[in-house]
């Protein structure tokens, strides 16, 4: 698992992210996924951010879910990871894993404004980037 060195940050060298897609059993018998709304990007995403000093994948994907979406995790499968260019212009590379909550509450910050838990198809519809659409779509919810 990669973790984020101490100091300054090689320009070359990818942003590392991580995150989560967060669900639950439906009331209709389906999944339900977390999707979160960005007001400084307009843009429908899954819950992600960028590692911290010494914070490696697993602990930056923890911590980052919590804090944009309110909910504490229990962590799942590794998901696999996206890599595209950031709006800086610099590669990015996000892991991801799959999580079921196990408290938290939600509340709209200026980071995240709106939090929706949809079903894997209305998720696909709403996802605003392609790479969250791939991710979602070979995401195989385990107990």
């Amino acid at each position: 698992m990669l973790r984020r060195p101490r100091g300054g940050r090689d320009p070359r060298a990818p942003v590392l992210g991580a995150g989560g897609i967060v669900w639950k059993p439906g009331a209709a018998g389906d999944v339900e996924v977390v999707v979160i709304h960005r007001p400084a990007y307009d843009d429908w995403t899954l819950p992600k951010g960028k590692l911290q000093p010494e914070e490696d994948e697993l602990e930056a994907a923890l911590r980052e879910v919590e804090e944009e979406t309110g909910l504490r995790c229990a962590v799942g499968d590794a998901l696999g990871a996206s890599t595209y260019v950031d709006h800086q212009g610099r590669q990015k590379v996000v892991r991801y894993w799959s999580m079921r909550p196990v408290g938290g509450r939600f509340h709209p910050s200026r980071e995240v404004d709106e939090l929706r838990w949809l079903s894997l198809p209305a998720a696909d519809q709403l996802l605003t980037y392609e790479r969250d659409r791939e991710l979602l779509r070979a995401f195989t919810p385990r107990p």
